[in-house]
């Protein structure tokens, strides 16, 4: 990939941190933090995928990014977003956001495609991420995957789609229906 390639996909991800630190209700922050990735297109690796250096964390009441974004600076969610890309290229970006029920609720209520996967049946020898992943994009890519944790496992959704900006929207559109007894 290019320079501006590189370039646009930064720059694309600067526009959607800012609108999630500015707009997201900082209790959609999974305890392990959160990610939001962005894979340059045949991305095959994490140095392949922008994501924040150290993740976005809450801060009090705020949505806080902890470093500059950057290539290779998520492992996880980059591993979702590259999982993706072999069912759908066009679906190159994903974030992790807080599970609840409320949140699976209110995805079903804007139409959203949401599918899960049970840790429990994960088989030996693959990465969760991988064949979680892959599960639920057989026949298409969903706009949420979530699994409900596992021993030591944080419950999690995954919001994908395909720039930044668009998963940002999307996650402030859930954001902006959170009442304080939902989380």
């Amino acid at each position: 990939m290019t320079q501006e390639d590189r370039a646009r996909v930064i720059a694309c991800m600067g526009e959607a941190v800012a609108l999630l630190t500015g707009r997201m209700d900082a209790r959609l922050i999974p305890e392990v933090g959160m990610n939001i990735v962005y894979a340059l297109p045949n991305a095959r690796s994490k140095d392949d995928v922008a994501g924040v250096l150290g993740r976005i964390v809450r801060f009090g009441d705020r949505v806080h990014p902890v470093g500059e974004v950057a290539f290779g600076a998520s492992d996880h969610v980059a591993r979702i977003v590259i999982t993706a890309m072999r069912f759908n290229p066009q679906v190159r970006s994903a974030a992790n956001i807080r599970f609840s029920e409320a949140v699976l609720l209110d995805m079903e209520n804007l139409l959203f495609e949401v599918c899960s996967f049970d840790r429990a049946k994960e088989p030996p020898g693959v990465q969760t991420m991988d064949w979680g992943v892959a599960s639920c994009c057989r026949e298409g890519v969903p706009d949420a995957i979530y699994d409900r944790g596992a021993m030591g496992k944080e419950s999690m959704i995954r919001v994908l789609g395909e720039d930044p900006v668009m998963v940002a929207h999307n996650i402030l559109k859930l954001s902006n229906r959170i009442t304080y007894a939902q989380l």
